[in-house]
């Protein structure tokens, strides 16, 4: 698809990888909505755009209330008439056990990573119909692909995002329609979404028991994300992925290899995974 003068919105745009698709797209001439909870990221998110000689305008958004990306999906229209893209990003992960896991955090987690992505079908797809040409992708994870120990209801949000993706996607060719979509399943990424989660967590609920196990995880989480891929790099390739027609859109294509393991072990004797 073309990007010049086309209207993209993007959530968790104030920073991370959502930051990152925004200087992409603003690169290639799109006009910017960008959503996020960070009002002071924000400012300065929309800021660097306007600087740049770029159109964006933010909206403080909360992807797990319906009515918020609603009006968000309002103020796109408002603002520039029409939308032909719109990246679900914002994110959240707790890395807890299973068994310990509080259902407020369950609760919080699904509602922000795979409610916050539905809204996003829901409110955008029939703008971005409307609009006659266009795109829709939803960030997942390689724990939408493979589930990690500690990391249950991320796991399970991310999966669901990705089966969202594919069913939009094959609805969308099934209808011959001129939208595409897509998800993209990134591995270590250089963000702040642990602190961020930590930020963000209603009441600040701690899990039911092993808290120091569970801050170990959280801190060792942050590390490898630091030493991970640059945002900016994501954005990249996200905005050539969208150009390029791609459904799967994999920073470490390696990794897949570990979906194939787990293939292999289907197969062979319906273990989790073969030795």
């Amino acid at each position: 698809m073309e990007f010049q003068d086309r209207v993209a919105v993007v959530t968790g745009g104030a920073s991370g990888i959502g930051r990152g698709m925004v200087r992409a797209f603003a690169k290639r001439g799109m006009k910017l909505v960008v959503a996020d909870l960070d009002e002071a990221a924000l400012r300065v998110a929309v800021d660097e755009v306007i600087e740049a000689g770029g159109e964006a305008v933010g909206q403080i958004c909360d992807v797990s209330d319906r009515d918020a990306v609603q009006a968000l999906a309002d103020k796109a229209i408002a603002t520039y008439g029409k939308v032909n893209v719109l990246c679900s990003n914002a994110g959240v992960g707790i890395p807890t056990p299973v068994t310990n896991m509080k259902l407020a955090d369950w609760k919080w987690i699904l509602e922000v990573d795979l409610w916050g992505p539905i809204y996003g079908v829901e409110v955008f797809l029939p703008l971005i119909e409307e609009a006659g040409e266009g795109h829709i992708n939803a960030t997942s994870s390689m724990a939408g692909l493979i589930s990690s120990a500690r990391m249950g209801a991320y796991n399970v949000a991310k999966h669901g995002v990705v089966a969202l993706m594919a069913a939009t996607e094959r609805e969308l060719r099934a209808n011959k329609s001129p939208i595409t979509a897509s998800v993209l399943c990134p591995g270590p990424i250089n963000t702040n979404i642990s602190f961020n989660s930590v930020t963000y967590r209603p009441g600040q609920a701690k899990p039911k028991a092993d808290g120091e196990k569970s801050g170990q995880a959280a801190r060792a989480i942050q590390d490898i994300l630091e030493k991970g891929m640059d945002p900016n790099e994501v954005g990249e390739l996200v905005a050539n992925s969208i150009a390029e027609g791609k459904f799967w859109i994999l920073t470490h294509p390696r990794w897949a290899k570990g979906v194939q393991k787990q293939l292999d072990a289907l197969q062979h004797d319906q273990s989790l995974t073969r030795a």
